[in-house]
């Protein structure tokens, strides 16, 4: 495909506002097709479809019960009936549907690493097996099928113990084990959610992620970024839930260099192009462990554009269509954050159009659940601390304000 040839694209995912302000400053004329169908998504595109049709005094349900692959498939089919679309645009959502991912590329084609290689990355044991097989620090994981089996290897692993879905987006799910006896409880926990349990090694350690844009024969990295999991101060009630990050990671030098190191190697050998998100931990003695593979646009792209004042669509598509990738000079001395928050009881949206740094925007008078996402902030400031200290600033605001807004 030439990018002369690509005129109106598809964002498509359930975190797409980002991507979709990040495609229309790059030129295109927007479609998108997501969960929650906020307001700023909607000024945004010519045209949308959204699992959730937001209506005042009406609920947006759970993301977690609600979301389906699927669904967003068929609105993507209904939309191709009256409009013309050359090409889609990937955020979360979709990672482990590779059925739906193959039948989306023959309705429109998927501007970046192509199903079957999304397929191969996100086969969570597949995908660590062949970490093993280069030598790249990854976390001991297994499969297990009950809890007994849960409770023999996870004495062989040694507690703490995380238990996870062998799928999920989010966070959603994951819990810690420090026993045999909080092992009995957070099997059945996570098992009623997935059939597949994986059983994974604990790296005590600062959860980051990698920001990268690759061809076949190059990847460059970005950004090394924060992330931000399990703050209760902005209502997220999932120990491993991701509520924002902040970019850049404030790191060593050595440490940067060898987390670029490892991520390079993982996106060149699994061949991965365009945008794709490389999550680790560095352990506490500073090793970078490789937790998974994100194969498409990720929750850190505002953040991103803003420090390196660049735009990313831009840049994918360049990498997608002609393997020209950017050049990054130096990262700026700006810090960029973004929290996502949540309801804390269940609550009527107030209008949050008057903040000038959310985004997300919900419709005011739609019904959010409790531990539901309500908004985004984003805030840039001189050095991290700073950069939260700002965006704090204005969540609590928010949440004055929402302590009003209570649903019977």
């Amino acid at each position: 495909m030439a990018e002369a040839n690509i005129h109106n694209v598809l964002v498509m995912g359930t975190d797409i506002v980002s991507l979709a302000a990040s495609a229309r400053r790059a030129g295109y004329r927007v479609y998108a097709v997501d969960y929650f169908g906020d307001q700023d998504l909607k000024r945004i595109c010519h045209e949308s479809r959204s699992i959730v049709n937001q209506r005042r005094g009406k609920t947006c349900g759970q993301v977690g019960a609600d979301f389906n692959p699927e669904t967003l498939l068929q609105l993507t089919k209904d939309l191709l009936r009256e409009e013309k679309i050359d090409a889609a645009l990937l955020s979360s959502g979709l990672d482990d549907s590779p059925d739906v991912l193959s039948e989306l590329n023959d309705l429109v084609p998927i501007l970046g690493s192509p199903p079957k290689v999304i397929r191969k990355v996100r086969d969570k044991m597949e995908f660590l097996q062949e970490l093993k097989r280069l030598g790249i620090p990854h976390p001991e994981t297994v499969i297990v099928d009950d809890s007994e089996e849960a409770k023999k290897r996870s004495k062989d692993i040694g507690y703490p113990v995380v238990v996870k879905p062998s799928s999920g987006f989010g966070g959603t799910g994951i819990r810690k084990a420090q026993s045999r006896q909080e092992l009995e409880h957070t099997f059945r926990e996570v098992s009623s959610l997935n059939g597949e349990v994986l059983i994974q090694e604990y790296i005590s350690g600062t959860p980051a992620s990698a920001s990268l844009i690759s061809s076949t024969e190059r990847a460059v990295v970005l950004t090394l970024n924060e992330q931000l999991l399990g703050m209760r101060e902005v209502g997220q009630r999932e120990p491993f839930g991701y509520c924002g990050n902040i970019v850049p990671l404030s790191a060593t030098a050595a440490i940067a260099d060898a987390c670029k190191s490892v991520v390079e190697k993982v996106i060149l050998h699994f061949c991965l192009v365009g945008s794709n998100g490389v999550d680790l931990v560095i352990s506490d003695v500073g090793i970078p462990y490789v937790i998974e593979v994100n194969p498409r646009f990720q929750g850190t792209l505002e953040c991103v554009e803003r420090v390196l004042r660049t735009n990313l669509v831009r840049a994918h598509i360049e990498a997608c269509v002609q393997r020209v990738l950017p050049t990054i000079v130096k990262e700026t001395s700006i810090f960029c954050i973004r929290l996502i928050l949540f309801a804390l009881e269940r609550l009527v949206a107030p209008d949050l159009n008057t903040f000038e740094r959310v985004i997300d925007v919900p419709l005011p008078g739609i019904i959010i659940e409790e531990g539901e996402p309500v908004c985004s902030v984003v805030m840039e400031g001189s050095s991290r601390d700073s950069s939260l200290r700002k965006a704090m600033i204005i969540t609590k605001r928010i949440y004055g304000l929402l302590r009003h807004k209570l649903a019977i």
